[in-house]
């Protein structure tokens, strides 16, 4: 599921080069609109600011397409090998709840880690759970067999609303 929303009625909140014109309590408003229940089911939540006209114009940096495509049908395959033995699984998002507990294993650190962010972050079950395919997700994109500490973390900050009062 895709979530295309602003920070705020006017847009520019968190902006680099432009001042939010509203105030907390417009803010607040605006954001109630989206129920909680509802932005619990996406699974990413993600800011993506605006880009500078200076890096639009220049090379491009990072990975090319092709070296991500082939890190994703990497990812792919070792979900594939994951649930060959699950003939309605073929991705980490269809788990449920149980599969997850089956299929992700988190170590002391980690789990520690999560049960933390959950209670500070007041997060649902459901949101427990879209947590752990997250991170399963990542290490499968670094090639790691099971979700580290770096990939739960990675994927607890894409359960974080980015502007709060």
């Amino acid at each position: 599921m895709q979530k295309v929303t602003h920070p705020c009625p006017c847009g520019y909140l968190g902006d680099q080069l432009r001042n939010c014109s509203c105030t907390p309590v417009q803010v607040q408003r605006y954001r109630s609109r989206l129920s909680g229940p509802l932005l619990d089911r996406i699974d990413i939540h993600l800011e993506v600011p605006a880009v500078p006209v200076n890096e639009l114009l220049g090379q491009p940096t990072g990975e090319s397409s092709a070296t991500i495509r082939a890190r994703v049908n990497e990812a792919r395959g070792r979900q594939r090998q994951r649930f060959a033995d699950s003939p309605r699984l073929y991705c980490n998002a269809q788990m449920n709840a149980k599969e997850v507990k089956r299929f992700c294993r988190l170590d002391q650190a980690s789990t520690d880690l999560l049960h933390q962010s959950i209670t500070r972050l007041g997060l649902s079950a459901r949101a427990y759970h879209r947590i752990l395919k997250i991170a399963l997700t990542i290490a499968d994109l670094a090639g790691a067999a099971q979700p580290q500490l770096p990939h739960l973390a990675e994927a607890i900050q894409y359960r974080r609303t980015q502007f709060e009062f």
